[in-house]
């Protein structure tokens, strides 16, 4: 395969990793949104327990998310910087991420 296309392929693993970031940091939004509601309410602990996981979560999603848009700016360093890199596995945590908290969102609205 030749270096441009496996360059243009790192980039658009970048682009779609970024994206289903930013899709993670609004559901996560959401979900900090609706349980600060319920707490109000309640002053419940698993709701405060609710409200500290997902904040961790939301901070872990924004350095991700972070680390992966500064490098749309960034040169790469070789060609070969797209194959070995943490673009993959990142890509693949940051669609499971999504798949879970859209899940626990719709719990979450009913």
């Amino acid at each position: 395969m030749p270096l441009i296309e496996i360059a243009a392929m790192g980039l658009l693993l970048i682009i779609v990793t970024v994206t289903v970031g930013i899709a993670n940091i609004c559901l996560l939004l959401l979900l900090i949104s609706s349980y600060w509601k319920t707490y109000k309410k309640l002053k419940s602990g698993f709701t405060i327990g609710l409200l500290y996981f997902s904040s961790f979560l939301l901070l872990q999603n924004i350095m991700v998310t972070s680390f992966m848009a500064f490098q749309l700016f960034l040169p790469p360093i070789s060609p070969f910087a797209e194959v070995h890199g943490p673009k993959l596995p990142l890509f693949l945590i940051n669609i499971v991420q999504l798949i879970a908290l859209s899940i626990l969102f719709k719990i979450t609205r009913k």
